[in-house]
């Protein structure tokens, strides 16, 4: 980061979104009858909640899941169990219609923010379209909302009546921030929404989360595998292996003190900005098993160098082993031990 990023803001309690027990299974068909021969496990049994004011962040490889639940919690893809709830009310099996009204609570920011954007639409119709669609502004009064929106993610208002090519790619995420907020929702979910940017543009397109969550009270979905973005902006952290969650924790906890084997080697993997530093890595072996035959147990034991018998038959449940640090593995119990783990033969 070339610029300094600010401080997450305190935390307010009102529960936005609840998951719990959420599934996404992607059939596999083929032959000439296209039957279903097997499954693709995408995510298996996601739970976690979001309260106002509040950013909680996934990570993990490419793979484990994590586009799949944002994409399922907003209902763009359909889960194939659990449950979703937004401001108190169930959303996972609304139908179209019912589900249209309650659009308005969740916006998305996309990963490529040019892709995402109507290439023929100007960029004040572009952010005046969902305003329109749910008939909060007309005339005046929409013209004005647009430029206030503009203003607030840093870009003029003048600037409405240029097309998507001709911004940067740092204005066109503001732009996508801008469509997001017209409907003044209380979720956004941010699909690595700074993956695609410059690192000096990734600092002033975070600091902008920052001050909207403050100033609003939004709470934030972020999907992300950059640890370093994850730290700056995170509330808290929940890391993803092959469609479950892992460990969840507040930032400090998970940065300080990781305690499942697979969070240990996502941050010693992690570059370190001081050419100087070093840290001890652990080299996980073997690659990430196919979501489409997960191996019994827990996910990670044929990569972990700590795997004992009960690993490789026994599902871990996600438990809180220390207050508000949570973790789904057979050698951190609730009440420890949290020293170093010895690896197995």
């Amino acid at each position: 980061m070339t610029e300094e990023v600010q401080p997450p803001p305190a935390v307010a309690k009102e529960t936005v979104l609840r998951v719990q027990g959420l599934k996404k299974h992607f059939p596999v068909h083929r032959g000439i009858l296209s039957r279903v021969v097997a499954q693709v496990y995408a995510v298996d049994g996601v739970s976690f909640e979001i309260r106002r004011g509040e950013t909680l962040c996934l990570v993990g490889e490419s793979g484990c899941g994590k586009s799949t639940v944002a994409k399922t919690v907003m209902r763009l893809l359909e889960p194939t169990a659990g449950k979703i709830e937004l401001n108190g009310s169930d959303i996972s099996a609304l139908d179209e219609s019912d589900l249209r009204e309650r659009r308005r609570e969740m916006q998305i920011v996309f990963q490529d923010p040019y892709s995402s954007l109507n290439p023929r639409m100007s960029a004040g119709a572009i952010v005046a379209e969902p305003i329109r669609n749910f008939g909060l502004a007309e005339g005046q009064a929409l013209a004005d909302r647009i430029a206030d929106l503009f203003r607030r993610v840093g870009l003029r208002p003048e600037a409405a009546a240029k097309y998507p090519h001709e911004f940067s790619g740092g204005q066109r995420q503001r732009l996508g921030i801008a469509r997001a907020l017209a409907v003044n929702p209380s979720l956004i979910v941010a699909d690595e929404p700074v993956s695609a940017l410059d690192v000096s543009v990734q600092a002033q397109v975070l600091n902008l989360l920052i001050d909207l969550q403050e100033e609003f009270g939004l709470a934030y979905l972020f999907v992300s595998h950059d640890l370093a973005v994850v730290e700056h902006i995170g509330h808290r952290i929940a890391v993803m292996y092959l469609g479950r969650i892992v460990e969840t924790a507040d930032n400090a906890g998970l940065f300080g003190e990781p305690l499942h084997p697979y969070t240990e080697a996502l941050l010693a993997a992690a570059p370190l900005p001081d050419p100087e530093a070093k840290r001890e890595r652990l080299i996980l072996q073997g690659d990430v098993p196919s979501p489409m035959r997960p191996p019994p147990g827990c996910h990670f034991h044929t990569r972990c160098p700590y795997a004992v018998d009960r690993c490789r038959s026994e599902v871990p449940a996600l438990a809180e082993v220390k207050p508000a640090h949570w973790v789904a593995c057979h050698l951190r119990p609730p009440g420890g031990p949290f020293g170093p783990l010895t690896p197995t033969a």
